[in-house]
């Protein structure tokens, strides 16, 4: 009698335990799509406009990502006898107009620039993002539309990709090997680190406890996408790499991709490397002497502290929210707000591009 007993203290035991761990599974999924899976909207008072860069012309185009779902872009350029297509890939919290400053310095230094809202962006569509392989899934999307569609001349191809958009230009060259050249900014080795990182801050060392069934879910929601690595597709591709990172990215800590690819590709000539040590993450391609963005701060915040009323009331939330918009309508200098790249890191990567792009 006493054998039947503890098979069934121990059939119980166990029961618990796949309860507990199921629970705790389910738990960590929902945590990464509260936090994740979302629809993210560019502020649009700080919109930028094709208008504010002179010369600098947008053909929009509309194409299906994975699950028909369609994505809104546009191929931009200044001038003729375009040289290459660079195609962008935007970061995390929305679409690619944070990055228009961008193409047009490359649209106006003879490139196309085709760029694009990813899933639950901006004028794409999408409940929500989904997760974050859904960025390399978008852009696998996007490259073969402008390569297999017709609408776009038959050049030379390279990405640029910023934090999430870093993850998705280097993974994606195991899909996409005849891309010629990359620049990855601040990004990551997996589309879990991103996770990883950020719940890290807000979590400490317990986010390591949910990584296994974070990691689970990406697998089971996307599939073969999810266990792609930046490492992955360096090694499927012959393409030409530039890796650059900031040691002070609060973000996306500088360990979970730059570090591992420095150590990796250091000494293979196919990679090129820019370490800097006060760049963050945002403000990454900014130029450090360009103080306006403080100054539109500071004048938001003094013109906040004469309004009538107290603006961190919760009752006058979304008041505050429409007369800030309003304010800034009025007074954002747009060609301050337009021209704060810092162009000496974008002719290095303007001169990687011609090397490495181009046919010879």
């Amino acid at each position: 009698m006493k054998k039947p007993k503890k098979k069934i203290i121990l059939t119980v035991a166990i029961l618990i335990l796949v309860l507990l761990v199921g629970g705790f599974g389910l738990f960590s999924a929902s945590i990464y799509d509260q936090n994740i899976n979302q629809r993210y909207e560019t502020y649009k008072p700080l919109m930028l406009k094709v208008s504010d860069f002179e010369g600098l012309e947008a053909t929009s185009y509309e194409f299906p990502s994975d699950k028909g779902q369609i994505l809104s872009g546009a191929m931009y350029k200044a001038g003729d006898d375009q040289k290459g297509i660079i195609i962008l890939a935007h970061g995390f919290g929305g679409g690619y107009n944070s990055y228009l400053d961008i193409i047009n310095y490359f649209a106006q230094n003879g490139y196309y620039v085709f760029a694009y809202d990813a899933t639950g962006n901006d004028e794409s569509q999408g409940e929500g993002v989904g997760g974050f392989p859904q960025g390399l899934i978008d852009l696998d999307y996007a490259i073969s539309f402008v390569e297999d569609s017709g609408n776009f001349p038959a050049l030379p191809i390279g990405l640029f990709g910023h934090s999430w958009g870093a993850y998705s230009v280097s993974s994606v060259l195991s899909y996409h090997p005849e891309v010629k050249a990359v620049i990855a900014c601040c990004g990551a080795n997996k589309s879990s680190d991103y996770f990883e990182a950020v719940g890290k801050k807000e979590a400490g060392d317990f986010i390591y406890t949910m990584m296994p069934f974070v990691k689970l879910h990406e697998r089971i929601k996307f599939g073969r996408y999810a266990s792609n690595t930046s490492i992955d597709g360096f090694e499927s591709s012959n393409a030409k790499v530039l890796l650059a990172h900031s040691e002070d990215d609060q973000m996306i800590p500088i360990s979970y991709g730059y570090n591992l690819f420095y150590e990796k590709y250091k000494d293979n000539p196919r990679f090129t490397f820019m370490h800097f040590e006060d760049r963050g993450h945002n403000n990454f391609f900014v130029d450090p002497n360009n103080t306006y963005k403080d100054e539109l701060d500071q004048t938001i915040e003094k013109w906040a502290e004469t309004l009538p009323y107290d603006y961190q009331a919760e009752e006058n939330k979304e008041k505050f929210k429409k007369d800030k918009a309003d304010f800034i309508e009025k007074n954002l200098d747009r060609q301050k707000w337009a021209n704060a790249l810092d162009l000496k890191l974008f002719k290095k990567f303007l001169d990687f591009y011609d090397e490495n792009l181009i046919s010879k």
